[in-house]
């Protein structure tokens, strides 16, 4: 069983997905951390129980991480082009107890285990060789945490909380049937479309029922 861990947006700079999430949502979402093993920094917001946002860049100031790193960052030109065409919300994460069952014989979609942080690992994430969005993000990274609860309470809360997301895909019946093979918990729901979209509905304090893509 996988479950939904945190959803991604995925942004050209920091500061610009910080204002895309609070045009969308009226939020403004706090600083995170910076990812000195893989040379990315984050923006961090709880979406309820244990799932929440993440608003994620490249860190100009980081250090390269000696391999590829997540999320599709190194290809600067296609995050932007992803961004500038609205495709905002670009991935999500879903958490296991099992990596190593998840991922084998699935390598060409998921990649390789890699420990992190390298100097004292503490979790595994799936990154493929070229640090490339599995399916081009259509398919979750997959997250094994050892055991260890995400700390929620190091990941501000501002009474924002996740409806439900869906994936608009090209291909939905074949996403669909790969996520129940996965046997993924709260996954999002999958419609026709012409290219991979995603869309999340979540609960704002003072704004309602608002939409982030």
């Amino acid at each position: 069983m996988l479950a939904l861990d945190h959803l991604s947006v995925i942004a050209p700079t920091l500061a610009e997905g910080v204002d895309h999430v609070r045009a969308c949502l009226d939020l403004d979402v706090p600083f995170g951390q910076r990812h000195g093993y893989r040379g990315t920094y984050n923006h961090l917001l709880q979406l309820g129980g244990t799932v929440y946002l993440e608003i994620v860049a490249l860190d100009p100031d980081g250090r390269s991480p000696g391999r590829a790193r997540w999320f599709g960052l190194d290809d600067q030109r296609q995050v932007r082009r992803d961004w500038d065409a609205g495709r905002r919300l670009r991935g999500w994460v879903a958490r296991t107890d099992d990596i190593d069952g998840v991922i084998e014989s699935r390598e060409t979609i998921f990649g390789r285990k890699v420990a992190l942080p390298m100097e004292a690992p503490s979790f595994d994430f799936a990154i493929p060789d070229d640090g490339s969005l599995p399916l081009d993000g259509a398919a979750p990274s997959i997250i094994d945490r050892r055991g260890k609860p995400r700390a929620m309470a190091s990941i501000p809360d501002m009474g924002a909380r996740l409806c439900g997301f869906s994936l608009e895909h090209p291909e939905p019946e074949r996403i669909a049937a790969l996520l129940r093979e996965l046997a993924v918990d709260r996954p999002p729901a999958v419609t026709r479309g012409g290219e991979l979209r995603y869309l999340a509905r979540i609960a704002t304090p003072e704004r309602g029922i608002r939409e982030l893509f």
